[in-house]
């Protein structure tokens, strides 16, 4: 056995407090927020397929050119796997008109 003396830490108290630094919270009671729909500022539509429609038709109606079928099936390609194919009920996008040269 040793006869040397070993520290004494009966004596010894902690007291350990958070680390987390107060902080007060922010205060967002007067926060509003405002969602505009991207259909009304790029000007985008529906359009519910009627009996008798053709793409053709709706565009000959919607943009004065039978030729711009091609555009309503490339931003409903979606919704219509066939531009020969379209049903009454159906409600497709029509974008918006393309501007003039």
């Amino acid at each position: 056995m040793s006869t040397e003396k070993k520290a004494d830490f009966s004596d010894v108290s902690a007291k350990v407090t958070s680390t987390e630094q107060i902080v007060e919270k922010a205060d967002f009671s007067d926060v509003t927020a405002r969602v505009d729909s991207t259909e009304e500022i790029i000007g985008e539509q529906s359009y519910t397929i009627e009996k008798g429609d053709t793409l053709s038709k709706i565009a000959k109606a919607h943009y004065g050119s039978a030729n711009a079928w091609k555009q309503i099936f490339e931003a409903n390609r979606d919704v219509i796997e066939d531009p020969d194919r379209i049903f009454p009920g159906q409600v497709i996008k029509l974008p918006p008109k393309p501007a003039e040269a």
